[in-house]
């Protein structure tokens, strides 16, 4: 059974950085497609990060050459890197995973980021 549980979300200044951590049960790196999602306030939720089970990553344009995705394997843990940080980063971040050979869907029960002055 897949399991996803995130942490490191908090408050945080312009400019600022935090690292999100998703610790992974249940999962096989090499066999999952995971990443990174955020929900801010009456928008929805939109893709922020994937690292493909091969390790290949991608980013939205909003956030590249700011945010790093990585996985640890012996820790069986992902993460996102976040580097300057700007108040329209604030959001709920959920992790995801989805197996590349049984199409379904899992995600973390989400870490706020709040970046404010």
């Amino acid at each position: 059974q897949v399991q996803l549980v995130e942490s490191g979300g908090e408050m945080v200044q312009p400019g600022g950085s935090l690292r999100l951590s998703c610790a992974a049960s249940g999962v096989i790196f090499s066999l999952y497609r995971m990443g990174w999602y955020r929900q801010a306030p009456g928008k929805q939720r939109e893709l922020v990060a994937v690292i493909t089970s091969g390790g290949g990553t991608s980013y939205a344009d909003s956030v590249e050459g700011r945010f790093t995705i990585s996985r640890d394997t012996a820790k069986n843990t992902m993460y996102l890197q976040m580097n300057s940080l700007k108040p329209e980063d604030t959001a709920v971040y959920y992790c995801y995973a989805r197996s590349d050979y049984v199409p379904t869907d899992h995600w973390g029960q989400g870490t706020q980021v709040t970046v404010s002055s």
